[in-house]
């Protein structure tokens, strides 16, 4: 694993996000995968709960199914702003992020900004995700947390 693969994944990641092909997302993580929304203070304080948990691809495919169906929010959009992974161990990294949310009259507001805390698995130089944690610098969130970060 290096630095390219990262960045290419960190891209086509936040790309299928910021291009509402939110069916495609699920398709970055392994069948066995834990993804949360966390904020640094629960982290920092040991406490496990996030805002958003999925232990399963079939469970983040079960959230956008919800999302395109289910769930009434306001329509928005995501623009990802993805910094320079960090490899912390052999199958470990971590990359700050930014999101800008635009909102449906045209309001635009830096909506969080973060790390992602990952565990990936390189397969034939193909990395997906066993563990992706985002951590959110503020423990102050807005209820729409709708689409995925």
């Amino acid at each position: 694993m290096n630095t390219e693969q990262l960045n290419r994944l960190n891209a086509e990641y936040a790309a299928a996000i910021d291009d509402d092909r939110l069916e495609q997302w699920p398709n970055f993580f392994e069948a066995d995968c834990l993804y949360k929304i966390t904020s640094a203070e629960n982290l920092r304080d040991g406490n496990e709960a996030g805002i958003v948990y999925a232990d399963s691809r079939a469970m983040l495919a079960d959230r956008v199914l919800a999302l395109r169906r289910a769930n009434i929010y306001e329509r928005q959009t995501y623009r990802h702003i993805v910094g320079t992974p960090r490899v912390t161990g052999p199958d470990t990294a971590e990359t700050p992020f930014l999101v800008v949310r635009t909102m449906r009259d045209g309001r635009m507001d830096l909506f969080v900004a973060g790390r992602y805390r990952d565990r990936l698995r390189n397969d034939g130089g193909t990395l997906t995700f066993r563990e992706r944690f985002v951590i959110c610098d503020s423990s102050h969130f807005d209820t729409l947390v709708a689409i995925p970060l």
